[in-house]
């Protein structure tokens, strides 16, 4: 088993450019970070290349590890650790995966489900939390318009847990989405609240339908706002005078699949 102590190794140097998306897409590769989110992608055939584990981190799990063993297993120093961790205290569990193919051509098998749409979020919390909760709502998948927060963001990869595995995570330019939903008489929700935007309440569940979310501050893009079938409100009881976004997301997910 391969040790490397130095963080001027040429293979940790290159792997620590995966924390940028330029280099991401260059290298066909991201880093995953935690034993956890790196066996949920083992145990749901994502193309894992390469794991790295600190001295204690491979003690500690030694016993799974060794079921694992067609795998590359390099053990690292906690100097390497720090350089390759997004965190002030990194666990030492990191793996070297292959970018999975997220710009699909989308047809009519595929539009027909259940998706979310996110509409220029960047928060990457807000995004993982709404890609757990479509995964907790058994939507069938997440479509990334442009302006959304690149899914292989370390933060963004943290916060969904593992559930970006579960589910289909899409590219996709979203006017092209949401016209062919029209052309097929699917239902596309907005979320807004304007004169025009109907209670979440009223729009009965469907195993059919887009959900689009929009921008922490600015919303959906007026282009799109302009094509729903309803933009949709959550009424609110108290004196909060808006919903976080994925909170919002996760009441009408919830409410359209039930």
């Amino acid at each position: 088993m391969e040790k490397i102590v130095s963080p001027k190794n040429d293979r940790i140097k290159n792997w620590s450019k995966l924390k940028t998306k330029k280099y991401r897409d260059k290298m066909n590769l991201y880093i995953l970070e935690n034993w956890h989110l790196i066996k949920e992608a083992i145990n749901y055939d994502q193309a894992v290349e390469t794991l790295l584990f600190t001295e204690n981190q491979y003690k500690l799990h030694h016993n799974e590890i060794q079921n694992i063993e067609s795998y590359e297993v390099i053990i690292i120093s906690e100097e390497i650790a720090l350089k390759l961790g997004s965190t002030k205290t990194p666990q030492g569990a990191f793996a070297i995966v292959k970018l999975p193919h997220t710009n699909s051509i989308i047809d009519n098998e595929i539009i027909n489900g259940k998706w979310l749409l996110l509409d220029n979020v960047q928060d990457p919390g807000n995004i993982g939390t709404m890609i757990r909760t479509a995964d907790a709502a058994d939507m069938n998948g997440v479509v990334f318009g442009d302006g959304t927060s690149d899914i292989f963001n370390s933060k963004v990869l943290r916060s969904m847990q593992g559930s970006n595995f579960h589910i289909k995570i899409i590219k996709y330019d979203l006017n092209s989405w949401v016209d062919t939903c029209n052309n097929l008489s699917i239902p596309v929700y907005g979320s807004e609240l304007n004169p025009q935007a109907v209670d979440y309440n009223s729009i009965k569940s469907s195993d059919c339908f887009s959900l689009i979310m929009g921008n922490e501050g600015n919303g959906m893009q007026k282009s799109l706002l302009a094509k729903t079938t309803n933009n949709l409100y959550i009424p609110i009881k108290g004196n909060a005078e808006s919903l976080n976004v994925a909170v919002a997301a996760g009441i009408l997910m919830f409410s359209l699949c039930k």
